[in-house]
């Protein structure tokens, strides 16, 4: 099957569609077109060029592109969007009306009107049949009330991160891959969730991005509290620099009772034996668990 990538928002996720007997000159880069989709006609942006495919590799049914958009889909989708604003602040004010406790996020309308979705967050579970009733008698048309998450809100209303760019998952993330809290621990950043986290109060989507590098780097990396062995001795590592391949060891003068510390290139390192490490390896040797006990009189 011969199909194109479409794109229905910015930064949104891709869909498959079969192009039929439009041409490939036709189906360019940004073109409009208007799709078939599960919730009726939509328009949408190619954002990828065709190409064949096997049909057993696509999540089933696929469906085809209908035409190249025109003036007048492109003039109803523009009216589509005025349509929203105005739904959004009388969905607002319904919302104050009834009394209920959840924040409006976003509205879409579907291109051929059938049907509007507001999507919205909120703490726990909101009661809100009262309020799709008085929606479908403003509107006119079938109403569908979405909660959606905090990592969804922050792509939908976009912001600047801490780095001062633009959130990644409004301009280019398609969808959102899980991160935990390894993936701050490999990298040697700073636990702080205050630094760690996006503004959606979740783990940041970039954490992700140098997982892989990071894994591989962290290969025969030793921690901090490793007995190793340096071409001048034997010694403790103090720490670690992953970027550098290299760890600053506290090495024992050979004859006195003196270490000096110096940096060392991982290839010269052999470890002997690993050092105590705080749960999820974070290596920082000063973790409560690890200390010896201490009785009240010695405390």
């Amino acid at each position: 099957m011969t199909i194109s990538g479409v794109r229905f928002k910015d930064a949104g996720k891709i869909y498959y569609f079969d192009i039929g007997k439009l041409s490939e000159k036709q189906l360019t880069l940004g073109t409009p077109v208007v799709v078939e989709t599960g919730r009726g006609a939509e328009y949408g942006v190619i954002a990828l060029e065709k190409h064949d495919v096997e049909v057993q590799s696509l999540p089933q049914p696929v469906r085809k592109i209908l035409r190249i958009a025109t003036e007048t889909d492109t003039a109803q989708e523009e009216l589509n969007r005025q349509r929203e604003t105005e739904a959004h602040a009388t969905c607002l004010e319904k919302i104050k009306e009834h009394g209920l406790d959840m924040h409006l996020v976003n509205v879409e309308l579907t291109f051929d009107l059938s049907k509007i979705i507001f999507f919205f967050t909120a703490d726990g579970r909101v009661d809100f049949r009262e309020l799709v009733k008085d929606l479908a008698s403003t509107f006119r048309m079938r109403i569908e009330l979405r909660q959606i998450g905090v990592r969804d809100e922050a792509k939908m209303l976009n912001g600047i991160g801490i780095c001062g760019r633009t959130l990644c998952c409004a301009t280019f993330l398609d969808e959102f891959h899980p991160v935990s809290i390894k993936s701050a621990k490999d990298q040697g950043l700073s636990l702080n969730p205050t630094k760690i986290s996006g503004i959606c109060g979740k783990l940041m989507c970039c954490l992700k991005y140098e997982e892989e590098t990071y894994a591989h780097l962290n290969e025969g990396m030793p921690s901090v509290g490793d007995k190793v062995r340096t071409p001048e001795g034997d010694g403790v590592v103090l720490s670690v620099n992953i970027l550098r391949q290299a760890a600053k060891i506290a090495v024992q003068i050979k004859g006195q009772d003196d270490t000096k510390a110096d940096n060392y290139s991982v290839k010269d390192i052999k470890i002997l034996e690993r050092g105590h490490h705080c749960e999820g390896g974070c290596g920082c040797g000063k973790c409560h668990k690890h200390q010896p006990h201490q009785s009240k009189e010695e405390s």
